[in-house]
C-alpha cells in the first residue's frame, strides 16, 4: 500500500529556499531497485483527485487547512478512498531521425586532397552527398532514437550541451515540422495525429514565459480559466488553482508578483514551478519540460524535480531534459536517455547504470556522481578519434541481450486501446477541459480542441491585459504625456490662426503635423507585443485559445485607450488653434483623430507580428510613416506626384486623414479667405503700398471684365480644396477609409500570427 505522508516544513523566504510541501512515498525495494511507482495492476489517483486528498486531510486536521499538520499520514490505497487503478500509458518512439541543412563554411582543405576522419553521431562538415551542395551540408541532430516513456515515471534525456537533448524532446512534443522528423511516435500503439497531442499534453520551456505583474494565483488562475471548460464554476476553478498552489509548494508565495529586472518577485525556483502549473492545471497525460532544472541551485531543482515526481504519479508521463543530475535527483528518475552527437550511447534505469559501464569496460567508482562519471566518460570518447561509435554500438548489442533475456516485455498500455485508456483517464478526472468519455467517438474527437468558446477566450484575455495595464499606469502615462505636450506645442505655435491666406498655408501645417503625429505616437504599441510574443506563442501551441480571439480581445483592449488620447489632443488643439465647425466640426475632428490613433495602432501591432526586434522596428516604423507623410499631398499635390509613385500616396496613411480635417475646415462654402489687396500677399508685392494695390485691381477688373474690390472675396474654402487637389473623396469616406485600413492591419495581424507562430522546427 502506497502512502503519501505530510511532513511539517518551515520556509525561509530570507534565506532563498522557497516553500515546499514535503511528500515522502514509501515503496519497495528489490536489490536496492525501486520499482516503477505505478503499474498496471497499482492503484493510483489523478493530481486532481491527490490534491483533494491531500486537501481534505489538511482540512481535518487544522480545521481551517491554513496549517500542514505533522507527519499527518493520507493512505491512498484506502478503501475508502475508492481510487480505480492506473491508467496505463505508453509513448513509444522509434528510429527518430531529424536533420538539417547549414551553411558549408569555406576551408582551404576542402579543395585540397586530404583523408577523411569519420565520426559517430552528429555529422559536420564533409563533401557534398545527396540533396546537399557546395553551399550547403547536413547535420544530423537526432540519429536513430529509440525508447519508451510510461505512464507515473519520468523519463531524463542527458546529455552534453549540443547533443541533441531539446531536439529530441522537441521531437515528441511534435515540435518538429511533420516533413522534417522521420520515424514513428505511437501511444498505446496508436500513432498520435497533431491535433490529439497538443490537447492531451503541455510543454514547459527553459524560460519562464510569464507576465511580470500578475502574481502567482493571478497567473494560474487565468491559466486556470483558459484551460478548464465554461462549464466548471468560478469557485471549482478557484479551489483547483488553491490546491495546486499548495502541490507546487507556492502558498507563501501566492500573493507575490511574478516580477523581472525592474520589480522584485518570486524567487527563480518558485517562478519554474508556476510555469510548470500553468501547463498542469488540465492535468495532462503527457507532460514535456526543456531543461525544467536549469538556472537553479541544487536545492531548488531537487524541489522542482519532486513536483514532477508527484505529477508523474498521479497518472502522467513526463518527459524532460537535464544537463546534469544530482546524486538526489537521480534518485527520483526512472528511466533514462543519454545522447551524445544525436545519437543513443544509454538508455534504460539509472539503477543499471554501473552495470552498464563496468560491462563496457569503465566500471563506475563508488565514490562518483554515476551521471557526472558518465558523461565525463562520453566527453572523453567524443574528443577521441573513434568518437562514441563504440558506445552506440556496444548500447545496441547490450539491449539486444537483455530483450533476449526478458523476452518481449511488457505489452504496450497493459492491452488498452488507446481510446479506452484516454476515455478510462477521462473518467478519474484527467483532461479537466470539457473532454467526454463516449465510447462510440474516436480518440481524436473525444477532446475538445479548445476548452472555452471565443467569447470567453476574448473575455478572460481583455481581463489579463486591463489587469497588466493597471499595473504599470506609467506606460500609459508617458503616452497621454506625450501627446499631451504635443498638443500643448501645436496649440501654442499656431495660436487662434485668421483666416488670412498665410492662415490658409499655416492650417495646412498643422494639419499635416497634427496627424503624422498621430501615427508617430502610436510606435510605442510596438513592444507590447514582442514582449507577449512568446507567451503568446506557449499559449496557443497547446491550444489554451484561438489566436483569432488573441487578435479580437488586443483589438478591443486599445479602444479606451484610443478614445482617452482622442479626446486628449483633440480638446487641447481645436479651439486653441481656432478651428473651424462648432461643435459638429469639433466632434468629426475628434473622430478622425481616433480613426487615425486606430489605423496607426492597427499598422504598429501588425509589424510587431512581422519584425522580431523592437529596434528593427522602431527604424521600419519612422521610415514608412515619413514615406506615408511625403505622399500624403502636403509637400506635393497628388497631380505633381511622378505616375510611377502615385500607388504610395493611395497606400498613404495619413492621406486620408489629412483630407478628411482639411474638409472639415474649409467646407464652409460662405467662409472667405482671401479678400481684395490680400491677393498680393503670396506675391512679391506684398510689400507695396496699399494705393499701388487698388490701381491694380482696378487694371485687373476691366481686363476680367468683372469688379473687384478691397472687400471682393477672391478665394473661398472650395478653392483651397481645389488648389490642394481635394476633390476626390468626401470626408466621411476618408474617415471610414481610415477605419477601414485599421481593420485591414488587424487581419494582416491575424494573418502573420497564423504563419509566423507555428513554433516548430524546420
Amino acid at each position: 500500500m502506497s502512502r503519501v505522508v505530510a511532513e511539517d516544513y518551515s520556509p525561509s523566504r530570507d534565506s532563498g529556499t522557497m516553500p515546499f510541501y514535503t511528500q515522502s512515498i514509501s515503496m519497495d525495494f528489490t536489490n536496492h531497485h525501486p520499482q516503477p511507482p505505478f503499474s498496471s495492476t497499482a492503484t493510483s489517483s489523478t493530481l486532481g483527485q491527490l490534491l483533494k486528498n491531500v486537501g481534505d486531510v489538511r482540512r481535518e486536521a487544522t480545521g481551517n487547512g491554513s496549517e500542514t499538520p505533522v507527519h499527518q499520514i493520507l493512505e491512498l490505497g484506502s478503501t475508502n478512498l475508492e481510487v480505480p487503478r492506473s491508467i496505463p500509458f505508453v509513448l513509444s518512439f522509434n528510429n527518430l531521425t531529424y536533420s538539417v541543412k547549414v551553411r558549408r563554411k569555406f576551408r582551404l582543405r576542402s579543395i585540397l586532397p586530404s583523408r577523411n576522419i569519420h565520426r559517430t553521431g552528429a555529422t559536420t562538415d564533409s563533401d557534398p552527398v545527396g540533396g546537399e551542395s557546395l553551399s550547403t551540408t547536413t547535420k544530423t541532430l537526432l540519429n536513430d532514437i529509440s525508447g519508451e516513456a510510461r505512464d507515473g515515471e519520468i523519463l531524463a534525456v542527458l546529455g552534453a550541451s549540443g547533443s541533441g537533448k531539446s531536439t529530441l524532446i522537441d521531437a515528441l512534443a511534435n515540435r518538429i515540422a511533420k516533413g522534417s522528423l522521420k520515424g514513428t511516435k505511437t501511444l498505446n500503439g496508436e500513432v498520435m495525429e497533431s491535433r490529439m497531442l497538443r490537447v492531451i499534453s503541455a510543454y514547459v520551456m527553459q524560460d519562464d514565459l510569464l507576465f511580470p505583474m500578475l502574481t502567482v494565483e493571478e497567473t494560474l488562475m487565468f491559466a486556470a480559466e483558459f484551460r478548464l471548460p465554461r462549464s466548471l464554476s468560478k469557485s471549482k476553478k478557484r479551489l483547483r488553482v488553491q490546491a495546486l498552489i499548495e502541490q507546487l509548494g507556492l502558498k507563501n508565495a501566492a500573493k507575490t508578483v511574478i516580477g523581472d529586472e525592474g520589480h522584485r518577485g518570486v524567487s527563480g525556483g518558485e517562478r519554474r514551478r508556476v510555469s510548470i502549473g500553468i501547463d498542469i492545471i488540465h492535468d495532462p497525460i503527457i507532460l514535456f519540460l526543456d531543461e525544467p532544472t536549469s538556472g537553479l541551485d541544487s536545492t531548488s531543482a531537487f524541489m522542482v524535480v519532486k513536483v514532477l515526481q508527484r505529477i508523474a504519479q498521479s497518472g502522467s508521463i513526463v518527459i524532460m531534459s537535464v544537463h546534469q543530475p544530482s546524486y538526489r535527483i537521480l534518485g527520483l528518475l526512472d528511466r533514462l536517455i543519454f545522447l551524445s552527437r544525436g545519437q543513443t550511447v544509454y538508455s534504460g534505469s539509472p539503477m543499471s547504470l554501473p552495470v552498464y559501464f563496468s560491462d563496457f569496460g569503465h566500471p563506475i567508482p563508488d565514490s562518483e556522481n554515476r551521471t557526472e562519471y558518465a558523461l565525463d566518460l562520453i566527453r572523453d570518447l567524443e574528443g577521441s578519434p573513434g568518437g562514441t561509435k563504440s558506445l552506440v554500438e556496444f548500447n545496441k548489442s547490450w539491449h539486444n541481450l537483455k530483450l533476449s533475456r526478458n523476452g518481449r516485455g511488457e505489452p504496450d498500455g497493459g492491452g488498452l486501446s488507446l481510446k479506452e485508456a484516454i476515455s478510462a483517464a477521462i473518467s478519474k478526472g484527467k483532461l479537466v477541459s470539457g473532454a467526454t468519455n463516449n465510447d462510440a467517438v474516436s480518440p481524436n474527437s473525444m477532446v475538445p480542441t479548445f476548452a472555452n468558446p471565443v467569447w470567453k477566450e476574448m473575455a478572460v484575455l481583455s481581463r489579463r491585459s486591463f489587469m497588466n495595464s493597471r499595473r504599470v499606469p506609467e506606460l500609459f502615462g508617458v503616452r497621454l504625456g506625450a501627446v499631451m505636450v504635443t498638443g500643448f506645442i501645436l496649440a501654442t505655435v499656431f495660436w487662434q490662426l485668421d483666416s488670412s491666406p498665410k492662415g490658409v498655408q499655416e492650417r495646412l501645417g498643422f494639419f499635416a503635423f497634427a496627424m503624422s503625429t498621430t501615427f508617430y505616437t502610436c510606435a510605442d504599441a510596438l513592444p507590447v507585443f514582442l514582449q507577449e510574443r512568446y507567451i503568446f506563442m506557449r499559449e496557443t501551441a497547446y491550444n489554451a485559445y484561438r489566436r483569432s480571439s488573441y487578435v479580437l480581445s488586443h483589438g478591443l483592449v486599445v479602444l479606451p485607450s484610443l478614445i482617452f488620447l482622442s479626446f486628449a489632443f483633440a480638446a487641447t488643439t481645436f479651439w486653441a488653434v481656432g478651428l473651424d465647425g462648432g461643435f459638429s466640426g469639433f466632434l468629426f475632428y475628434f473622430l478622425i483623430i481616433f480613426a487615425s490613433f486606430w489605423a496607426g495602432s492597427s499598422f504598429v501591432t501588425f509589424l510587431s507580428g512581422v519584425v522580431p526586434h523592437v529596434m528593427l522596428g522602431y527604424t521600419i516604423v519612422v521610415a514608412i510613416l515619413a514615406y506615408f507623410l511625403l505622399f500624403s499631398g502636403f509637400f506635393i499635390n497628388r497631380d505633381r506626384i511622378p505616375s510611377y509613385w502615385i500607388w504610395f500616396h493611395y497606400l498613404s496613411l495619413v492621406k486620408y486623414p489629412y483630407e478628411a480635417v482639411l474638409q472639415n475646415e474649409f467646407q464652409d462654402a460662405a467662409k472667405c479667405f482671401v479678400r481684395g489687396v490680400q491677393i498680393f500677399d503670396q506675391s512679391p508685392l506684398v510689400e507695396a503700398p496699399t494705393s499701388l494695390k487698388l490701381k491694380l485691381l482696378e487694371s485687373m477688373s476691366k481686363t476680367l471684365g468683372m469688379k473687384i474690390t478691397s472687400s471682393t472675396c477672391l478665394t473661398t474654402g472650395a478653392d483651397v480644396l481645389q488648389q490642394q487637389d481635394i476633390t476626390g473623396l468626401s470626408k466621411w469616406n476618408c474617415l471610414w477609409v481610415t477605419v477601414a485600413w485599421g481593420f485591414l492591419f488587424r487581419i494582416l495581424f491575424y494573418v502573420s500570427l497564423l504563419l509566423g507562430s507555428k513554433n516548430k522546427r524546420r
